[in-house]
This record gives structure tokens, C-alpha cells and sequence, in this order.
């Protein structure tokens, strides 16, 4: 995993605590950057079930913000967020009647990480298909690592196939802008990948 430097664990520490001291402008602007990270967080372990993801990320939410004060710095604002979301991944599930597969997401796992590098994925090849779903999960959990915005900007060009003109509109930036976030996303997303997983990802972001 990336190493979280003393800045950022910094501004995480001082974002908490405005939001918990009732500043409303900081409490918009940890939702509208975490709200869709720990979704994408969340989706990976629902199957992609949207209204499961949803109703789950909300009771996070819900919860994070009267445990804020609790928070102390000692791992990203982020890293935070997602244990409690964890939590209430088996909260719902239990109470849904659900059996989640797997306590540990299969991708925190250590040795299934380390095993990765022996992963090749050609397409067409039907003996990969397995390979190709695994890899399509990584980049998911790559996604919600990201800062909004890059993943955001990654969606809206590689997965509903968006120029930048309309990238830039969705966003509401100039095309120049627009291009400078899809840059930054592209390389954020290779080095993201490869501290995540341990491995250079065998797709390029053109």
C-alpha cells in the first residue's frame, strides 16, 4: 500500500475536525469527495448491487459523522472510513438474511495479492475469463482509492466513452482543465494500481 504522508494525514486530521466542530462547508466537501469513493469502495463488495452499495454507504455516513471527533490521524481519513464501512457491509447483510462469501474481501487478502503477478489476461481466450473478472474487480478497488475527481474523470472517458469536450461539460471545467484532470487521473491510477496490487497493470490508459 501507498505510504500516507504526515501532510495528508494532516489535512485528514484537520478536515475532521471542522466537520466535527459543525462547519457545514467542510461537511459538504467530505461528502461530495468521500460519498462516491466509498461507494465504488462498496460496490466491489456487494457483486454491484447499487441499491445494496447505497443503502450501506449511508449508514456509514450516517455514522461517521457522530464518530468524527473519534478520529485520531493514526491511518487516512479514507483507510478510517472503510473499516467502519466494513462493518456495516456485515450489518446489513446479516440483517438482508445475506451471507457475504467471504469475511475479508478476497482482494486484502496478502497472498492472493502476491499471487497476482502470475495473472495474464489475453482476450478471447475463454481459459482467461475468470483472470479478466479478476482484474476488472482490481481496477474497481483501484477506482475507489482515487480522489474523485480522477475517477470521475476516468468513467466518464473509459467506461461511458465520453469525449473531453463533454468530460469538461460533465465536470463543469474548461476543455484545458478537463484534459489536465484526465491526465493527472491516468498516471494517479497507474501508480495507485501498482502500490494497491504489487504489479504494473497490463492495460495502458491512452
Amino acid at each position: 500500500m501507498r505510504i500516507v504522508t504526515d501532510s495528508e494525514l494532516n489535512n485528514d486530521r484537520d478536515l475532521a475536525r471542522r466537520i466535527a466542530s459543525g462547519d457545514a462547508g467542510a461537511f459538504d466537501s467530505f461528502f461530495k469527495e468521500y460519498f462516491p469513493r466509498l461507494f465504488r469502495f462498496t460496490m466491489t463488495r456487494t457483486d454491484g448491487n447499487a441499491d445494496l452499495a447505497e443503502e450501506v454507504v449511508q449508514r456509514t455516513m450516517c455514522i461517521v459523522v457522530r464518530k468524527m471527533s473519534s478520529y485520531r490521524g493514526e491511518a487516512s481519513l479514507f483507510t478510517w472510513l472503510c473499516q467502519i464501512c466494513r462493518n456495516e457491509l456485515v450489518s446489513v447483510f446479516r440483517q438482508h438474511g445475506m451471507i457475504a462469501r467471504n469475511s475479508v474481501p478476497f482482494e486484502d487478502i496478502p497472498e492472493i495479492r502476491a499471487a497476482l503477478e502470475s495473472i495474464t489476461v489475453e482476450t478471447g481466450d475463454p481459459e482467461n475469463e475468470r483472470a479478466s473478472s479478476e482484474l476488472a474487480r482490481f481496477v474497481r478497488v483501484t477506482l475507489a482509492h482515487l480522489p474523485s475527481n480522477y475517477a470521475t474523470a476516468l468513467e466518464l472517458k473509459y467506461i461511458r466513452g465520453c469525449s473531453v469536450g463533454e468530460i469538461a461539460q460533465e465536470m463543469e471545467l474548461s476543455v484545458k482543465a478537463a484534459e489536465s484532470v484526465l491526465s493527472r487521473a491516468r498516471v494517479a491510477f497507474k501508480e495507485g494500481f501498482r502500490s494497491l496490487w504489487d504489479f504494473e497493470p497490463d492495460f495502458a490508459l491512452d
